[in-house]
């Protein structure tokens, strides 16, 4: 970043940022019964749309009244008994409860009531769950391998470590006030694409013995979509924790708290060089855990070489006479018998535990041979499928404008109705990975599709319609790249049939038959 960009440290704080300091939404937890009681309407707006989210809890202006309220769950694991818990909760909540399984591994629940916030507080922590942090300015909940102790492939468990980072990044000396949010991810596969996150942690040798090499600066937003780039360092699988609350206490303290489009740990490292971020991290380690901070030289060579399973299907674990079995949840939407019974289907033929993936599917996991027949005749199958369609097995949607202000359309149910009348007309010979996002703020990951489409608006015939914007190209193998604009503004009317096109010409697809487009709701 130039420095005539730069903005004067003499420069007023925004408003924002002057909220966030006079006052930690962190403090609001003792104070949710009576805030319940007062009611909403009675807060006020800082409140309501900035604090209350230090808690993980999420006022929807598309539904007044009712609240989302967003977990973390490290490395997207789950018990059934947790599960069920959080379905009597949306439950409750009747024709206005659902859950969502987010690309990060994670479940948010919709429809609660201000009222609800105490109670179910009590509840996550008697669980073992929490929300803390999950929204605004915070550090998001940490990915790592959806497999992790159970895949045949990986190079080593990402659990314990994930849980240590969050246990680092959530304790008394962890932020309390970033600039922006902050995607961390840990890696222990071949297939651990995780170039999209702030930090990012992938496994890789160095003079034989097995670490992980440090990427930073990745990022998606309206303004600049980055992939993560190499730190030039290495460090042991017990130094993660410190050296990730190293990373963020230095962005607390440094990151642009006056131009918030250019507030992302990217644009930190464009102002100070990338030797000059290094060395500038590597002082703030020093002083939180002195002589422990010794971190090598590295190239930023690693061992990830191919994009991410499916992980769909019945798949066997690394554990002899155990099985996975990955199920396809249309867009992640859940509702509560839905989760009910795949808690049940957890504890009957599994583990009891479930795994959650990045491309918004669930896992049923530890499931001897002899039960894997019955469990595959469950009738939730047939709607969470082990085999679904090549489009269905990978699509991604984000929440749409269902719940979500900022989105231009209705993403989940036009995703869904747009694949479903595509696999009415083509054959396809693979899948193909398409991310679906209503804004520019791309929660749904465009960038990341071998297809993208992004929520916007076109002029048709003097009107306004709802339209998205087609991206093309994205790759998450040894090779990654972003996709690229291909179509500025296609009309929801208009998608199946460019879609359609776009397969055959690029996808290899086959027409079945003659078919008459669709309609797809607005």
């Amino acid at each position: 970043m130039s420095t005539s960009s730069t903005p004067s440290p003499a420069a007023p704080l925004p408003r924002l940022e002057v909220a966030k300091a006079s006052f930690s939404g962190l403090d609001l937890a003792p104070r949710l019964e009576q805030l319940g009681r007062d009611g909403w309407e009675s807060l006020d707006e800082i409140t309501l749309t900035v604090h209350l989210k230090w808690l993980g809890i999420f006022f929807r202006p598309v539904t007044p009244g009712r609240f989302m309220v967003r977990l973390r769950l490290p490395n997207g694991t789950i018990q059934a008994q947790q599960l069920a818990v959080l379905a009597e909760l949306v439950d409750r909540c009747g024709e206005h409860g659902s859950a969502d399984i987010t690309t990060r591994q994670n479940i948010q629940l919709r429809g609660l009531l201000l009222e609800d916030m105490a109670p179910l507080m009590a509840a996550l922590e008697r669980l073992g769950l929490t929300s803390r942090q999950s929204g605004h300015d915070n550090p998001r909940n940490i990915t790592g391998n959806p497999l992790a102790g159970l895949d045949p492939e990986e190079w080593l468990d990402t659990r314990p470590i994930v849980q240590a980072i969050q246990i680092a990044l959530l304790g008394p000396g962890g932020p309390r006030n970033l600039p922006r949010k902050f995607n961390v991810a840990v890696g222990g596969a071949p297939d651990s694409f995780l170039l999209h996150n702030d930090l990012a942690f992938l496994p890789a040798l160095r003079d034989g013995e097995l670490g992980f090499t440090v990427m930073v600066g990745g990022f998606f937003s309206g303004q600049r979509n980055e992939l993560a780039i190499p730190l030039g360092l290495w460090l042991r699988a017990e130094q993660l924790p410190g050296f990730s609350l190293a990373v963020l206490r230095h962005y607390e303290r440094h990151g642009n708290r006056r131009q918030r489009t250019k507030s992302r740990l990217m644009y930190l490292i464009d102002q100070l060089g990338l030797e000059g971020y290094r060395a500038a991290v590597l002082d703030t380690w020093r002083e939180l855990v002195g002589q422990a901070a010794v971190a090598l030289p590295h190239n930023g060579a690693h061992l990830v070489n191919r994009a991410p399973r499916d992980c769909l299907g019945v798949q066997r674990q690394k554990q002899a006479g155990l099985h996975w079995l990955g199920l396809h949840v249309p867009m992640g939407r859940l509702d509560a018998a839905a989760m009910l019974e795949l808690a049940r289907l957890a504890r009957t033929y599994g583990s009891g535990e479930l795994r959650l993936t990045e491309a918004q599917n669930a896992l049923i996991v530890n499931v001897p041979a002899d039960r894997v027949e019955a469990l595959l005749a469950e009738p939730l199958l047939q709607r969470f499928r082990p085999d679904p369609s090549p489009l269905q097995a990978e699509a991604v949607s984000c929440t749409g404008n269902a719940y979500c202000s900022f989105a231009l359309i209705p993403t989940k149910a036009t995703a869904q109705a747009v694949l479903d009348e595509l696999e009415r007309r083509l054959e396809l010979p693979h899948a193909v990975r398409m991310h679906w996002t209503g804004c520019p703020n791309a929660c749904g990951q465009p960038y990341m599709g071998q297809i993208g489409l992004m929520g916007a608006k076109a002029r048709i015939d003097g009107a306004t319609v709802e339209a998205v914007k087609i991206f093309l190209g994205g790759t998450m193998d040894a090779e990654p790249k972003l996709a690229e604009l291909h179509d500025k503004g296609v009309p929801l009317d208009d998608l199946p049939d460019v879609l359609e096109a776009l397969l055959i010409d690029n996808f290899g697809a086959r027409r079945r038959s003659a078919a008459a487009p669709l309609s797809v709701p607005s």
